[in-house]
C-alpha cells in the first residue's frame, strides 16, 4: 500500500470509529438507534474493517489483536450502559459513558501506532 493509500484506510477507520461512538452517545440520550451494530463487535463498521485488515493487510502487526481485542471491550461496555438506559437507568448509562471513552482513547492510540509502523516501513 502507498503511504496515501494507508493514510485513508486509517482515516475510515476513525470515521467509523467515531461514528460509533457518537451512536451509542445518542442511544443514550434516547435517540432510539438500531442496536445490532452497537451491541455486537461483528455487525459494527468498525469491526467489519478490523476482521478484513487482521486476516489481510494488517495481519503482521500485533497491534491487530490489541485492537480487535480492545473493540470487543467497548462493545461489552456498550451493552452494559444500553441495558441499563433500557431499564430505566438512564443516568448510570450516561455517567458510564467515560468508561467507553478510554477504551476509544485507547484505541485511538493503537490505530495511530499502526498507521505509523506501516507509513514508516513503506518510506
Amino acid at each position: 500500500m502507498t503511504p496515501a493509500a494507508i493514510k485513508q484506510d486509517f482515516e475510515s477507520a476513525l470515521v467509523k470509529h467515531f461514528s460509533f461512538k457518537a451512536r451509542l452517545r445518542s442511544f443514550l440520550h434516547g435517540n432510539g438507534n438500531e442496536q445490532g451494530p452497537l451491541r455486537d463487535p461483528e455487525q459494527c463498521s468498525l469491526g467489519q474493517w478490523i476482521a478484513e485488515r487482521r486476516q489481510g493487510a494488517y495481519r503482521h502487526l500485533p497491534e491487530i489483536r490489541e485492537l480487535d481485542q480492545q473493540h470487543r471491550l467497548i462493545h461489552q461496555q456498550a451493552n452494559r450502559l444500553m441495558d441499563l438506559h433500557l431499564a430505566g437507568r438512564k443516568e448510570e448509562a450516561q455517567a458510564g459513558f467515560s468508561e467507553v471513552q478510554a477504551l476509544a482513547d485507547r484505541m485511538m492510540v493503537v490505530l495511530q501506532t499502526m498507521e505509523a509502523k506501516l507509513r514508516t516501513a513503506q518510506a
